[in-house]
C-alpha cells in the first residue's frame, strides 16, 4: 500500500487520493486497509518513514555510528561532503528517483520539512557547534548548504539521473569547498 500511495502521489495531490484508489492499485480490499490504518494520513506517515529507513540502509554501519557519538569524533569525521557519504546518498537517489521526485514534489505533505528540522537540531546544529559556528548563524548556514545540495539533486533527478554519480559528487564537493576546484587545474 505504501508503494501504491507513492505511485498515486506521482499523478495527483494527496488530498485527492482515495482509499479506494490505493486499495485498487495495491490489490487489497478496503478491510485490509482499515486493518492497518485509520486513514490515508497514517499510510502516508508510514510510507515516509519507510522511505527514510530505506535511505539509511544505503549507508554502512560505521557511517551511521558517527551520528551517535559526534561529541567524541574528530572534526574530520564530521565532514559529510566526502565520497564516503555522497556515494551511498547518490546511489539511493539514482535507484529511487521516482520516489525522490515524488518526495520533492510533496515535501510539506509528507512532513519532510519537519524531519529536516529534527535533523538540523540533532545532527547539523551540534556539528556546526563543534566547528565553532556562531549559534545565531547556524540556521542560515544550514539552509544555504542544504538548499544548494538540494538544487543540484533536483536538477539531476529532472535529468533522470543521467549524469554519472561521480560527476554529481564532484560538483557538490566543489560547491561546498571551492578549494576542490583547484585540484583540477595544473
Amino acid at each position: 500500500m505504501d508503494r501504491a500511495l507513492l505511485e498515486l502521489l506521482e499523478q495527483k495531490d494527496f488530498e485527492y487520493i482515495t482509499i479506494k484508489e490505493i486499495c485498487a492499485l495495491a490489490g487489497v480490499n478496503r478491510s485490509t486497509f482499515y486493518l492497518h490504518y485509520e486513514n490515508t494520513r497514517d499510510l502516508l506517515t508510514e510510507a515516509t518513514e519507510q522511505m527514510l529507513l530505506d535511505f539509511q540502509e544505503y549507508f554502512p554501519r560505521e557511517q551511521k555510528a558517527v551520528i551517535s557519538d559526534m561529541a567524541e569524533r574528530s572534526l574530520e569525521d564530521l565532514l559529510f561532503i566526502t565520497p564516503e557519504y555522497l556515494m551511498p546518498y547518490l546511489t539511493y537517489i539514482r535507484e529511487n528517483k521516482r520516489v525522490i521526485r515524488t518526495a520533492m514534489k510533496h515535501m510539506a505533505t509528507m512532513g519532510l520539512e519537519r524531519i529536516f528540522d529534527r535533523m538540523f537540531r540533532h545532527v547539523f546544529d551540534p556539528i556546526l557547534a563543534r566547528f565553532d559556528a556562531p549559534e545565531e548563524q547556524r540556521g542560515f548556514m544550514m539552509i544555504f548548504y542544504l538548499s544548494g545540495i538540494n538544487a543540484i539533486i533536483t536538477k539531476w533527478v529532472e535529468h533522470n539521473c543521467e549524469e554519472p554519480m561521480e560527476q554529481i559528487m564532484e560538483i557538490i564537493m566543489k560547491c561546498v569547498d571551492p578549494g576542490e576546484m583547484k585540484k583540477d587545474t595544473p
